[in-house]
């Protein structure tokens, strides 16, 4: 995913600079060039060979080393960068760098950066709290530099409180959605439906069906990566969200219906990926439940067509696409459903082809519009996820 990208790591004097080894690690098995510069303090807490076996660079340290390239180092660093990460950052380099201070080889290759730059604070809670740092944070961030909330928990110092070094997960995302893919869809509202509904029959039992959500939260992430402001409409799933989307819970039908035609409202697209159960228990049915020689037997009523409502009011800013699971005729009952439900696209696949169903990490499908078919090979949710978002934004032009 990180091909042909460029990270530079800054690590400052903190115990938390061992965490930077595994989030360098994390980088390169992306296929990412990682560069590490580190501060003499932070020598005391990780030796430097570690980042040089884990990324097969020269970890920087002196600003005057001898031994290096016939290139001016922190200038040559600096215009290759993609991203540059200062993680752990002490209060030290976080003033430094308010002040334009450059007197070693990372601030002096900060300044030189015109990338992103990215800073993830870790120190004790009453220097991260105290209104000098917060004053450097709110000027660097006037600037345009990104800042990463440390956690809260308990520090290396036994306190409790703000100022852990966020986890390398979050500083993995934070450099995933910053240069992993062109933001092609920058400044667009995208909302996803994904997961299952519940329709309750009594405090015990529901109706659901086997959705676990992959194919949803996939587009989700892959929109959000691109750039575009994300809101995920979720059924019940054991899924984490994807970060840096708006999150939605819903359980019923009916509440997926009102979140998503409130959202719809100034969205860009909307695409429904959930698998909403199409009954529920007739609420005015004489009785619900109806119990003969141990048997039951539950009336039902539709639940709310979604795609039907959003289509039938559709304006023409808005891009809607429905997903349809078939087990036969897979073409002719997605085709019906497009026109019936005035989509501009449907995302078909059928439920006997392997790597297809429920629960899987793949998935095999075919985009239909009102003018074309393109059948596509198994994937992965979240290449098929790439894949449809080019289809739409092509269409959308």
């Amino acid at each position: 995913m990180l091909t042909n990208k460029n990270v530079v790591i800054g690590v400052t004097g903190s115990i938390a600079a061992y965490k930077i080894a595994n989030l360098a690690s994390m980088l390169v098995k992306q296929h990412a060039n990682v560069d590490v510069i580190m501060t003499e303090n932070a020598t005391n807490f990780i030796n430097p060979i570690a980042f040089e076996t884990l990324t097969s660079n020269k970890c920087i340290v002196d600003t005057f080393d001898r031994n290096f390239q016939f290139n001016v180092e922190h200038v040559s660093l600096a215009k290759k960068a993609d991203i540059f990460l200062v993680a752990p950052a002490s209060a030290n380099v976080i003033g430094k760098m308010a002040a334009g201070i450059a007197d070693d080889m990372l601030t002096t290759t900060l300044l030189a950066a015109k990338c992103p730059i990215y800073v993830a604070p870790a120190m004790n809670t009453n220097m991260y709290t105290n209104p000098i740092v917060q004053d450097n944070i709110a000027k660097l961030k006037g600037y345009g530099v990104h800042f990463i909330t440390p956690a809260t928990g308990r520090l290396a110092c036994d306190d409790v409180g703000i100022g852990k070094l966020a986890s390398e997960d979050v500083l993995m995302d934070n450099i995933l959605r910053e240069i992993a893919m062109p933001h092609d869809l920058e400044g667009l509202k995208v909302v996803v439906t994904a997961g299952p509904t519940r329709e309750k029959i009594d405090p015990v039992r529901y109706l659901s069906n086997n959705s676990t959500g992959k194919m949803g939260y996939a587009i989700a992430k892959v929109a959000m990566m691109r750039g575009a402001n994300v809101t995920l409409i979720s059924g019940p799933t054991s899924l984490d969200k994807p970060r840096f989307v708006d999150a939605i819970d819903v359980v019923s039908a009916r509440d997926m219906y009102e979140a998503v035609v409130e959202e719809a409202k100034d969205a860009d697209i909307v695409i429904k990926a959930a698998a909403v159960a199409d009954y529920r228990p007739d609420a005015v049915a004489d009785e619900k439940i109806k119990k003969k020689d141990g048997d039951m037997s539950i009336s039902l009523e539709r639940t709310d067509d979604i795609l039907a409502s959003l289509g039938a009011n559709k304006s023409d800013k808005l891009f809607l696409c429905g997903f349809s699971m078939e087990t036969e005729n897979l073409i002719e009952n997605s085709r019906k459903k497009l026109d019936k439900k005035n989509l501009d696209m449907i995302v078909c696949n059928n439920l006997k082809v392997a790597g297809a169903g429920f629960g899987t990490d793949t998935n095999v499908v075919t985009f239909i519009t009102k003018s074309d078919i393109k059948e596509l090979p198994i994937m992965s949710k979240e290449e098929v996820a790439s894949k449809l978002l080019d289809e739409i934004m092509t269409l959308r032009k």
